[in-house]
């Protein structure tokens, strides 16, 4: 019964509220999302973070739906996930999932699976830009 409403790799802005009401439906009984955003500091950054640039595969976005559908499947529920690409700057929205399912165990196993199998498995790269114009690549899905 599980279903992919959403998954997508683009430039464009992600809208929360959108992949919210993708999922929404009365069959279930829980919905939880994650919205990874652009932060100002990184462990790795000798100073402040100015922007993010990611770049993908051209077989990212058919990766992330696979991905999407995987745990859609499992869980029985519905997924919408994105992943933005290019220049974000701070307070940005990366990468937005929602997920509903008929039990809330599922859908939180759902949701932290996907950000999870993101990070190992989406071929999407990120360039970290420091306010005084240093960068650095991060590697696969990182």
């Amino acid at each position: 019964m599980g279903e992919v409403r959403i998954a997508a790799i683009s430039a464009d802005p992600i809208s929360v509220s959108e992949h919210s009401a993708a999922v929404d439906d009365p069959r279930m009984g829980a919905e939880t999302s994650f919205v990874g955003r652009v932060r100002d500091h990184d462990p790795d950054a000798a100073g402040v973070v100015a922007a993010l640039e990611y770049s993908a595969h051209p077989d990212a976005e058919r990766i992330l739906g696979e991905l999407a559908e995987r745990h859609a499947a499992r869980t029985g529920g519905l997924v919408a996930v994105s992943h933005r690409v290019g220049r974000l700057a701070v307070g940005d929205v990366a990468v937005a999932i929602a997920v509903s399912a008929p039990h809330r165990a599922e859908a939180f196993d759902a949701c932290r699976a996907i950000i999870e199998d993101i990070k190992r498995e989406l071929p999407v790269w990120k360039r970290q830009i420091e306010d005084d114009g240093r960068t650095a690549w991060k590697g696969l899905g990182g």
